[in-house]
């Protein structure tokens, strides 16, 4: 199945994608599209129902983040192989693990701000998972298990933030807007192979970034698994996985976002983001309210 949220910031509903691939609401089945819609339970009663009975969303409606209220988004940094070398950077012996603040999620199109003062703002297509289960040191042969399904992420970056401002990682990640997550989320059933998905990036219909979650360092299960020995993953919580080379802090020379440029990216079966970049004293009030 493929989970949408439409409408605007703070009254998205929850949908799915039916056969036509229009958007049917699914407001008499669930009340949204959170933790406690995803559990196996929940999701096949949701399986059960025939989209096509079901009230067609409005056309032209706004896509929010794919899964709402999460309260832990948690991102794997150098988790690709090429990304690596690009930046110079060993392959790591455990995963990297760094947190983006939750209040970053916005929908797969909003616009992105540019915070004050940011000169290195980045981009990165991302394979997320989102939880569907209570997951607590879990074994990597089962960790699966605990998945509800993927979605496109763009781990939008600041770099200096990030890297020049000392202290951890999370300074650059979090920013507001920070976190498209979307168009939909789409149930593990859905995906044979999440190790085996083609990636892109166009910044202003240039491509920067083609690659595959072929040359994930650490892969999906083996990341919910060892995620899942430090904190409790809860249903809803999102996980997002790194990225592949083509980023502009590994240009020669770099080269980063300004006000007005135009990120699309996608994941094969997972659909495509599209986002205009802003500066921060252009952004609108209510820009970054809520997911």
């Amino acid at each position: 199945m493929k989970l949408v949220r439409f409408g605007e910031y703070g009254r998205e509903k929850p949908g799915i994608i039916d056969a036509q691939g229009q958007i049917r609401d699914l407001s008499g089945v669930v009340p949204d599209i959170t933790g406690a819609t995803l559990s196996s339970e929940s999701l096949s009663r949701i399986r059960n129902v025939n989209a096509g009975t079901l009230p067609l969303a409005p056309s032209g409606q706004r896509l929010g983040a794919c899964v709402g209220q999460a309260r832990n988004f948690i991102a794997i940094g150098l988790n690709y192989a090429d990304h690596a070398a690009e930046t110079g950077a060993p392959i790591p012996a455990e995963p990297i693990v760094f947190n983006k603040a939750p209040s970053c999620i916005v929908g797969p199109n909003d616009d992105v701000i540019i915070p004050r003062g940011s000169q290195k703002t980045d981009w990165e297509v991302e394979l997320a998972i989102v939880i569907g289960e209570h997951a607590s040191y879990v074994g990597a042969n089962e960790a699966l298990d605990y998945v509800a399904g993927y979605c496109v992420c763009n781990d939008v970056s600041e770099r200096e933030f990030q890297l020049e401002r000392g202290g951890t990682w999370t300074k650059g990640k979090g920013c507001p807007t920070f976190g498209p997550l979307g168009p939909w989320l789409v149930t593990k059933d859905e995906i044979r192979d999440p190790q085996n998905l083609s990636m892109w990036l166009d910044v202003n219909g240039e491509r920067m970034q083609t690659g595959s979650t072929t040359t994930m360092i650490f892969n999906v299960a083996k990341i919910v698994s060892y995620v899942s020995h430090f904190m409790i993953l809860e249903p809803g919580d999102v996980i997002t996985t790194g990225t592949p080379p083509g980023v502009g802090m590994g240009m020669k020379p770099p080269r980063y976002l300004k006000a007005g440029d135009v990120v699309s990216l996608g994941i094969e079966g997972l659909g495509e983001q599209r986002q205009r970049f802003v500066a921060f004293e252009e952004a609108q009030p209510d820009t970054s309210k809520g997911h």
